[in-house]
């Protein structure tokens, strides 16, 4: 049960008062604007992700070009992840989310005021490309804040409300916002109603939230910087638990990018389901995705972190994504069951949320090199998926991707057994991280 020791982000409790509301949904008080402004800031952000392609392309722009405008945003938006936690040590989560705000807003006044209306490629490349800072330097900036701040026994609850804000924005709400002002305003004028969404989210959160931890540097004092800034990749070698975290966090979003490269065709023209059908299994995947990132970060935090990636993750993705291929096979498409088995699969997808807990109390002196850590292997998830379907799609086809896939995940959810926490292995414990656990804030002490 919770003491009443003062918490991170606020004074003790005092005996016989009942927590706030956010408290006891668990939501850090000092936080809570902070997951509204995320929320309505990935709205902004994901509005353009279901249409953008094609307009560019109605626009003049070549398939191909395309493609490297949305390579090089990739690219540059997997560096801003890693650097998200390396510089919350660095500069304070507060100082990184500002530095992605001002990226978004300003790269995107010159897309939409310059680069789109003229059509010019390389001013294209520029603009769009360098916004792939933006949000994850925003966005991951306050999940280290979380990290730094959540007590520790709500911890996982904490970072599933974060990726509930998160993915509800991007791309659920963003692109159902989308859905209904393309036809009204046009694609070009929804563009600019985005912008005005990620200014009121960034706002919201950089305003509102007045958690002191996020206002300052997370390392040690006297840390230097470049020591600090590429701390990350030398706590990769020199922890090999943190190294095993940051793989488990790729194969998570690995076969997640890999499945939108092969199975829309699978589902079209080797099941038989219409576009439309389609693009819907595709919305229920991620609404219980949605759901289920609520329900697993809860779950973490009572049966333990390491548990629930393993088992509900790892584990549980392993059968689910072959019943995502089997299923279809073998009742000959009938949508229901598609439906269904779309949604086990984004249902356990959801268990790796607690992972974001895990990785910083893996590392407790150092907080957002962790992070920084995990939103590596986030990045690269985006370039391995793809790559292994174009490796291995030709030879193997569908089924044979599916089952890599597969075992990816089973190895996940080995690799996920030994992440074992400081107090765990101190312990001796094998399961949850203890509820008297110390604060995910301190600075020196094991937890």
């Amino acid at each position: 049960m919770a003491s009443n020791a003062p918490g991170p982000s606020g004074p003790p409790q005092l005996a016989g008062r009942r927590p706030a509301w956010t408290d006891r949904l668990g939501i850090p008080r000092g936080l809570a604007w902070g997951f509204l402004g995320v929320l309505v800031f990935m709205i902004g952000d994901g509005v353009e992700s279901g249409y953008l392609s094609p307009y560019l392309t109605q626009e003049g722009l070549s398939a191909q070009r395309v493609a490297m405008l949305f390579t090089v945003y990739g690219i540059t938006a997997s560096v801003a992840a890693w650097l998200s936690g390396a510089l919350s040590d660095l500069w304070g989560p507060r100082r990184v989310m500002m530095a992605g705000f001002g990226a978004w807003i300003g790269f995107q006044v010159l897309l939409l005021a310059i680069a789109v209306p003229s059509m010019n490629y390389p001013l294209l490349l520029l603009s769009y490309g360098l916004r792939g800072i933006g949000y994850p330097l925003f966005a991951f900036g306050f999940l280290v804040w979380i990290a730094a701040t959540a007590p520790e026994r709500r911890l996982g609850t904490a970072v599933g409300w974060f990726w509930f804000a998160f993915t509800g924005g991007l791309p659920t709400l963003g692109s159902l916002v989308a859905s209904f002002l393309v036809p009204q305003v046009g694609a070009y004028r929804t563009l600019w109603f985005a912008l005005g969404l990620v200014v009121l989210g960034g706002l919201i959160a950089l305003l509102l939230v007045r958690e002191r931890t996020g206002f300052a540097r997370l390392a040690p004092a006297g840390e230097r910087p470049l020591a600090t800034l590429f701390g990350s990749l030398a706590l990769l070698v020199r922890s090999p638990r943190i190294g095993a975290g940051a793989v488990v966090r790729m194969i998570n979003t690995v076969p997640e990018f890999g499945f939108l490269v092969c199975l829309p065709a699978f589902f079209t023209q080797t099941i038989g389901l219409s576009l439309a059908q389609w693009l819907r299994l595709l919305s229920v995947m991620f609404a219980v995705n949605i759901v289920f990132n609520l329900l697993f970060g809860a779950l973490g935090d009572r049966i333990g972190w390491r548990r629930t990636v393993a088992w509900c993750g790892g584990f549980g993705c392993t059968v689910t994504s072959l019943l995502l291929y089997y299923v279809p096979t073998a009742f000959g498409g009938q949508y229901g069951l598609c439906l269904l088995v779309a949604g086990l699969f984004g249902a356990t997808l959801a268990g790796y949320v607690p992972l974001s807990a895990l990785m910083p109390s893996l590392a407790p002196e150092h907080k957002g090199q962790a992070m920084a850590a995990l939103n590596l292997g986030a990045g690269a998830s985006t370039f391995v998926g793809p790559a292994l379907v174009a490796v291995f799609l030709g030879p193997l086809g569908v089924q044979g991707v599916i089952w890599i896939f597969a075992g990816l995940y089973a190895l996940s959810g080995v690799l996920a057994l030994c992440l074992r926490t400081p107090a765990e292995r101190g312990a001796g414990a094998p399961g949850a991280v203890p509820a008297s656990a110390p604060s995910a804030v301190g600075a020196s002490e094991g937890v």
